[in-house]
């Protein structure tokens, strides 16, 4: 609900951009990329998550091809208990409440300090190794958190530490692994709200949206005064609900930092802005509900291209916008939105890439966006305090076309929008342009890690109203299985021999990238000085180069030399699972890519015959 987008561009100082047709060296640029950055067809990288089995317990298995199209979520049974050691406290109910208060007031020093002075007077206590390790988790200190649930459970397994080292394998980005932690604690009889939490944030980002909320509301059940649970429940509450809820919970003290509550701040008054707002919800007024649209060529300069565009036309302005995969929603700069008239809301941070903080900006609301053959009236946009966006007027998030199948068909330079596959169950659907989530009734998609700029728009609810599961359509058997997390596409990849990593689909980053720790599992790293990586939070201290990683993905595998390298743990806190690297522009734009937001998939298509003119 809180979340940032990170926008970032890559320079040197002798750049190495693909050149546009008509260049005189373009056949033996093109040459030298296929040559030496081939994409090969490959056997495709497993997308390990389970799925719910109806009328079973909950089960894990790597096999996603094997989940139901329209399962319902099943009633938890429990399998005979695992043995745990659950062994009662004698430590006075006061002194581990003191360090659990201290905990969700913020004050993780001395919350650290109350846990390591239980674990001197009882050194094999789990309760107190699971609040430790949640409390260096939230501290952002991960690598303390794993090294302290490790040390627990050699010392005593029970339901808290398996709960805790859930959180901590997710964090991590192991996603499947967290699961089966959280699926095994379950069906061995254990009900542990925070296990139930994990699962439903497992759910969201496989698309499960419908066992997703079944999930969290087991937790909520389970254990209603967890903050943590509290900030995921509510969203799928009304508007007027939530109001409510940021009223009071901003009025209390809690462990979040000033910057996610300065967000939460910003939410609030989001909220009440539109609840004072007579005009409807973000709609489409045109009769067309497919469109195709150029890509525009947007030029570093007359050489060299540095990403595409779309033409939108903004409160009768037009704007080109870059097309971004790795930002959510409008982004424009001041210029654009005094021309266009946008009326302001409420206040708004924006982060990019950098080591130079927030921007300003708000969120403010244009009466109509044209793009293509599509209008759309009454939509948010977020307005940058600067005269460009990445050198742009603005962008363009593709999340904001999620009621479409998307289509970015970067060799004929086109934008295709077509309906998704209808659910067998499924009447017309309704469309809308994403560029909120909706504020009116309920939030019932799956939530961003701290996400705090988006509302979904939603008007007459139909028959099959509500999440639903995702539905993968015949014709989409062969897509990539990604996950969600709020708008960004986390694509399951392998890095040479190493253990499969998420990577950013980023059509508005220009190169690939990896993080520093991930491209030592696999070659060597080196600091490169000549290199600036910068975005609209500044540029980047420290950055590095991998000499040499072999990338596969989807169906498709590429050898990437000198490959940039810098720390991502900015995006990967935000997001709240590890996020290794960046899919960027310049790999990107040999392929043609089809997005399914709803269901959580994507077609990578290569074809070299494309490029062969």
């Amino acid at each position: 609900m809180y979340a940032r987008q990170f926008l970032w561009q890559t320079h040197t100082s002798e750049p190495d951009f693909p050149k546009l047709p008509g260049t005189t060296d373009w056949v033996a640029h093109m040459l030298r990329v296929l040559c030496l950055s081939l994409i090969f067809e490959v056997g495709s990288v497993p997308f390990v998550t389970s799925d719910f089995i109806a009328d079973k317990p909950i089960s894990s298995s790597p096999d996603q091809s094997q989940v139901p199209a329209s399962a319902e979520t099943p009633t938890v049974k429990a399998s005979p208990a695992a043995p745990m050691s659950v062994e009662p406290s004698t430590v006075p109910v006061d002194h581990l409440g003191d360090a659990a208060r201290l905990y969700r007031t913020g004050d993780f020093d001395r919350a650290i300090q109350e846990y390591q002075q239980l674990l001197q007077e009882r050194p094999n206590f789990p309760d107190a190794y699971a609040g430790l390790t949640r409390v260096y988790l939230k501290k952002k200190d991960i690598r303390q958190a794993y090294e302290t649930v490790t040390k627990g459970l050699q010392a005593a397994s029970s339901p808290l530490l398996r709960a805790a080292l859930g959180e901590v394998y997710f964090r991590q980005g192991k996603i499947h692994e967290a699961e089966e932690e959280w699926v095994n604690l379950i069906n061995s009889g254990h009900q542990d709200a925070r296990a139930y939490m994990g699962l439903a944030r497992v759910r969201w980002a496989i698309s499960m949206h419908k066992s997703g909320w079944s999930m969290i509301d087991k937790a909520h059940q389970l254990d209603p005064t967890d903050p943590e649970i509290q900030k995921l429940w509510v969203r799928k509450l009304s508007r007027a609900e939530r109001i409510k809820y940021l009223e009071e919970y901003l009025a209390g003290e809690s462990n979040d930092d000033a910057e996610t509550r300065a967000n939460m701040q910003h939410y609030l008054e989001y909220l009440r802005a539109r609840a004072k707002d007579p005009r409807r919800a973000c709609h489409l007024v045109s009769k067309a509900t497919t469109t195709e649209t150029n890509l525009v060529r947007l030029m570093i300069d007359p050489r060299y291209l540095r990403g595409y565009g779309l033409s939108v036309t903004v409160n009768g302005e037009k704007s080109k916008l870059l097309l971004d995969t790795g930002a959510s929603g409008i982004l424009i700069n001041r210029n654009l939105a005094k021309k266009a008239a946008v009326t302001k809301l409420s206040d708004v941070d924006i982060r990019g890439i950098g080591d130079k903080g927030d921007r300003n900006g708000y969120i403010g609301l244009a009466n109509s966006l044209q793009i293509g053959e599509l209008e759309f009236q009454n939509c948010p946009v977020r307005v940058l305090e600067q005269r460009s966006v990445a050198g742009e007027d603005g962008l363009i998030g593709t999340d904001v076309f999620s009621a479409f199948l998307i289509d970015i068909d970067f060799p004929d330079e086109k934008l295709h929008l077509r309906e998704l596959p209808r659910r067998p169950e499924d009447t017309a659907a309704k469309i809308a342009l994403q560029t909120e989530r909706d504020d009116s009734t309920s939030s019932v998609e799956e939530p961003a890690e701290d996400n705090a700029e988006t509302t979904r728009t939603r008007g007459p609810l139909p028959p099959h109203s509500g999440p639903q599961d995702r539905y993968i359509a015949p014709e989409m058997k062969s897509y990539t299985q990604v996950y969600r997390f709020g708008h960004q596409v986390l694509v399951p990849t392998l890095i040479g021999d190493a253990s499969l990593k998420l990577f950013l689909l980023d059509t508005g980053g220009f190169n690939n990238l990896i993080s520093p720790g991930a491209a030592t599992e696999v070659t060597k790293v080196h600091g490169d000085s000549s290199t600036i990586v910068k975005g609209i939070s500044g540029s980047v201290k420290k950055v590095y180069r991998a000499d040499k990683a072999v990338i596969q993905f989807g169906h498709l595998r590429q050898e990437n030399q000198d490959l940039v390298a810098f720390d991502l743990t900015q995006i990967s806190d935000s997001t709240g699972t590890e996020v290794s690297g960046i899919l960027g522009f310049a790999m990107l734009r040999l392929l043609d890519i089809k997005i399914d937001y709803r269901d959580g998939l994507v077609d990578f298509a290569y074809d070299s015959k494309r490029w062969a003119h």
